[in-house]
């Protein structure tokens, strides 16, 4: 049935009409506006172009430095950012979540393993650094000589058609060269002052774009003539040059370095060109040079004593700090856990304030409180004695347990402290019921059910003190050092600290073999946690 109305100016209406319009108008509205460019749409497409400008960039300067492995890597996460965030599908909503870390898993972690992988199976380090093709280039720049009675030239930096050439001013005339033709008159040019200021078909490049060509304009020879004798023109500075003579040059038929005197220099195999005498130029190049890292680590003669010596100490150093602060932390924890214990709060508070303060800083006081002529334990507390805490091998490996100690029991109290408030009453009870004393109690209740729930951070903390470089670099460096070790190696050196020697206090950069040393530890660390573990999940078992 329907009904109709009379509105003021008088139009009759339907009420079977107003009910079909009036409902659906809004609904339709709302449609249109679900299909059409919202607030929310504008966001997304805001971000996807951030995106994808941000992904842009990566892509394009991973492939300007020609490191084709990255730009692989960055088009295919941004292709799968693009999937994830702006695909309309239910189905990809768990990866919305799981992809920044995915990547961050693979750039910190994954690619730092795998890179750290191939570098050990290398001779990467000093004088081998780079490829084969970059050390000949600069061999050959190196071992150049200034020929003798050769003038100076004043010289104008110019960018041309095949990169930069010099022009210089000669007898009133202008001189233009490149790499690959030598210097030849050039006609049209304008100069000022003994100075060409334009050159047809070339750039005269101002002083900051020759600063900015440096690496370039550093490795630039222009050939003074067509005889070799004449040498070639090479300038640092932009401005003058003089005429260089090379004295070693590659014979790419022998692959050899042939130096001007007759001397042939050949691949040695080992990423280095040696003269008949045994002699090595440097620089060389990478070169793949298998388990040699690995045997060089066990050798008694190069790395052999001082690993031993070394591995000993970084086991002791984490088994001792982690047994210290876990039972020093207990001891606490037990003490201000009993409810009769007045201002216990407060006592916390305290016991924790160690840990609050920033370690590295803590380290550096510690340093300067042990220190033999001016410290504040030896002038205050020992009334003036010299007692040697960082310079005898002994007390310097007692000072870095205490000061670990110091540093790390704040944070067992803390788990502890936890752990113990999660046990049941109702145990102790039963067990003071059956006679058993505090001893028996703390042996039978409370160590076995503390161990399944601290157990996983016990093996943590091994882990991190295993690699705990900080505090053996801020407090002893290491040392007291061995003067008679050539590796550097100190006393309270610990594997970390002594890979990190190797790579780059030890005057050799030698990365390949540090690189093989990373992945023993990381070997060791996972072998004693992986068996940890295990005995942890026995405990639980058994709890």
């Amino acid at each position: 049935m329907s009904t109709s109305t009379t509105t003021r100016d008088g139009t009759a209406t339907s009420g079977t009409a107003g009910r079909d319009t009036a409902p659906g108008a809004p609904r339709e509205r709302r449609h249109a506006h679900s299909r059409g460019f919202g607030p929310g749409f504008v966001v997304k497409l805001v971000l996807m172009a951030l995106i994808n400008a941000f992904g842009l960039f990566g892509i394009l300067a991973a492939w300007a430095a020609g490191s084709w492995g990255i730009l692989v890597f960055l088009a295919a996460a941004l292709l799968a950012a693009d999937l994830v965030y702006f695909l309309p599908a239910r189905r990809l909503l768990p990866a919305k979540y799981l992809f920044p870390g995915l990547v961050f898993l693979l750039v910190f972690q994954v690619f730092v393993l795998v890179y750290t992988a191939a570098t050990a199976f290398t001779n990467y380090g000093d004088g081998h650094n780079a490829t084969k093709d970059a050390a000949i280039t600069q061999l050959t720049t190196t071992y150049e000589q200034r020929v003798e009675g050769s003038e100076a030239y004043a010289v104008t930096v110019l960018e041309g058609p095949d990169g930069l050439a010099l022009a210089a001013v000669q007898d009133d005339r202008v001189l233009v060269g490149a790499a690959d033709r030598p210097l030849a008159p050039l006609e049209g040019a304008a100069v000022t002052e003994g100075r060409v200021v334009e050159a047809p078909g070339y750039e005269v490049l101002s002083y900051a774009e020759v600063v900015g060509a440096q690496d370039e304009l550093g490795e630039l020879r222009v050939p003074v003539s067509g005889q070799a004798e004449d040498g070639a023109l090479r300038t640092d500075d932009g401005r003058t040059a003089y005429a260089y003579e090379p004295t070693l040059a590659y014979d790419e038929a022998a692959d050899a370095m042939v130096a001007a005197d007759g001397t042939v220099y050949a691949d040695n195999g080992e990423g280095a060109f040696a003269g008949p005498d045994g002699e090595v130029l440097r620089p060389g190049w990478r070169v793949f040079v298998g388990l040699d890292n690995f045997g060089a680590i066990f050798d008694p003669a190069v790395l052999g004593g001082p690993f031993v010596a070394v591995t000993l100490w970084t086991f002791a150093f984490a088994v001792l700090s982690v047994a210290l602060t876990f039972f020093l932390g207990l001891l606490l924890a037990i003490l201000f856990n009993d409810e009769r214990l007045r201002f216990r709060n407060v006592y916390r508070a305290v016991v924790f304030l160690p840990y609050a303060f920033p370690a590295f800083l803590s380290i550096l006081i510690w340093a300067g409180l042990l220190n033999t002529d001016f410290g504040f334990v030896n002038e205050v507390l020992l009334g003036g004695t010299g007692v040697p805490w960082l310079e005898n091998p002994w007390l310097a490996k007692l000072s870095l347990l205490l000061v670990n100690l110091w540093l790390g029991f704040p944070y067992m109290f803390l788990v502890t402290t936890g752990a113990l408030q999660a046990i049941p009453g109702e145990l102790y009870e039963s067990a003071e019921m059956d006679g058993a004393g505090p001893v028996r109690q703390f042996g039978s209740i409370t160590l076995p059910m503390l161990m399944v729930a601290v157990g996983p951070l016990l093996i943590a903390s091994f882990a991190m003190n295993f690699n705990n470089f900080n505090v053996v670099y801020l407090l002893t460096g290491g040392g007291p050092q061995d003067l008679e070790s050539t590796t550097g190696v100190g006393a309270t050196d610990i594997l970390i600290s002594f890979v990190y020697k190797i790579a780059f206090a030890g005057g050799t950069n030698d990365y390949g073999l540090a690189s093989a040393l990373s992945i023993l530890i990381f070997i060791m660390v996972a072998v004693v946690s992986a068996l940890t573990f295990r005995r942890s999940k026995a405990l639980e078992e058994i709890s």
